[in-house]
């Protein structure tokens, strides 16, 4: 199991991250996974915006504050985020501990055993879900994701938890509802393009009908492949922004029609432009300066942390509170 460990510690408090790779036979369903442990001297906030996968957080004690505009906000120790296209906040005490686990949507479709679409853009704890893989009998016994956390937080070290995780995942897989092979492929290929590749394409790629596939999608994956389209080519932009790329530059490779549809799709999927996003996300975090943002994906512009400085950014618009 490979791993990548990150720490720091300062006035302000202290920090670890250790990410890993799931056992061989769980990828690339199962995308990542991420252990966490701060211990901050003040409340955190994030940005969370839409991102081509699902989020299950297995939390060890502390909760966390999760807001998304339509919604409730949810006070959760441990979290189900299914596919999104809008953005939501997170918010902690400072202290928060648990591992966050990456699952493309369809892995999520089969060890949850729930229709993705009655998930989509929602936020809620798993014990929860009519489903959930948490309450499929594991050794013999049922077992919740309450269970399964405190399991976690029990076991002394990252790599014995990260273990754990592998074995669940492993027995659950086994147990759960396959996702098609069709769309896995369709899947794919739109994460291969980013986004690029038309739906009537992908319908004849994987040898179904516009209908067959826009069905079997919001089943597994919990959006239309239309409306998946968008999100991962958002994301492309938002890597490429990060990368400092220009806005006009970046419309044109990511296949929008101008630069003011870019930054109309990233107004509706972030809550803000994307010269406000890049800005803020270029803001020295100067109340915990050794805290990364930790991005949920390697190597994507995923989140934002909300420090004063960088709330200022948006607070002509009042998008994010």
């Amino acid at each position: 199991m490979t791993r990548a460990v990150r720490s720091g510690h300062g006035a302000w408090g202290s920090w670890e991250t250790v990410l890993a790779r799931p056992h061989p036979s769980l990828r690339p369903g199962v995308i990542s996974y991420r252990g966490l442990r701060l211990a901050l001297d003040r409340p955190r906030r994030r940005l969370e915006v839409p991102i081509g996968a699902a989020t299950l957080l297995l939390g060890f004690e502390q909760p966390v504050r999760i807001t998304r505009a339509g919604r409730p906000t949810s006070t959760l120790v441990s979290v189900y985020c299914g596919p999104t296209t809008t953005p939501a906040v997170g918010e902690h005490g400072g202290r928060l501990s648990g591992i966050e686990v990456l699952l493309t949507p369809w892995a999520a479709f089969t060890l949850f055993g729930t229709p993705q679409y009655e998930l989509t853009d929602r936020t809620v704890d798993p014990d929860e879900l009519p489903h959930v893989l948490g309450t499929r009998a594991v050794g013999g016994r049922r077992n919740t994701i309450a269970e399964l956390a405190a399991a976690l937080a029990s076991l002394p070290t990252w790599e014995a938890r990260f273990g754990l995780l592998d074995d669940s995942f492993v027995r659950w897989s086994g147990a759960g509802t396959p996702s098609s092979a069709r769309v896995v492929r369709a899947w794919s290929e739109l994460v291969r393009t980013g986004g690029a590749m038309p739906v009537r394409d992908l319908a004849d790629d994987v040898g179904w009908s516009v209908r067959q596939l826009e069905n079997r999608f919001r089943e597994q994956i919990g959006l239309g492949p239309k409306v998946a389209a968008r999100v991962l080519r958002l994301q492309r932009a938002r890597r490429l922004l990060a990368q400092g790329r220009g806005q006009a530059e970046t419309a044109a490779i990511c296949g929008f029609y101008d630069q003011a549809h870019l930054s109309g799709e990233f107004r509706a999927m972030t809550g803000c432009t994307p010269r406000e996003f890049t800005t803020a996300r270029g803001l020295p975090p100067v109340s915990q300066p050794g805290v990364p943002t930790a991005d949920r994906m390697t190597g994507e512009a995923t989140s934002l942390l909300l420090t004063s400085a960088r709330s200022s950014v948006f607070s002509k618009t009042g998008r994010v509170r």
